[in-house]
């Protein structure tokens, strides 16, 4: 394949991908901090099934590591009216949290007094 020809065919290529995330951003379900996209189906499931279903789409559950990120995932959680599941989990020390993979948070952003495993966290 010609250099030319390879780049027309990257072009068509950005230009699709570029309208189908229009049309994901109109329907509400991705968003965009960092070079992350962030996506939801919009459907309520239990913490391991919402694991799997991003582990499924080729992504993780969503692990906010600045503000910017935070900002991303509240945006579902204010759109479709309910809580979001992060990829945090309490560490053995009571009180304390870690990303899933065992490492440390960097940032957090909890509301006083909690986590409480509640919700509102």
């Amino acid at each position: 394949v010609a250099d030319d020809d390879m780049g027309d065919i990257n072009h068509q290529l950005e230009r699709r991908i570029s309208r189908l995330e229009g049309v994901l951003r109109l329907e509400k379900t991705i968003t965009e901090s960092g070079g992350k996209i962030f996506a939801t189906n919009g459907e309520k499931a239990d913490f391991n099934t919402t694991l799997q279903k991003c582990k499924e789409a080729g992504g993780s559950i969503a692990s906010p590591r600045n503000p910017g990120e935070n900002d991303a995932i509240q945006h579902f959680v204010k759109t479709f009216n309910t809580y979001a599941y992060l990829g945090v989990k309490e560490s053995l020390i009571p009180g304390k949290f870690q990303f899933l993979d065992g490492t440390e948070l960097g940032y957090t952003n909890w509301y006083l007094n909690e986590p409480s495993g509640k919700g509102e966290e």
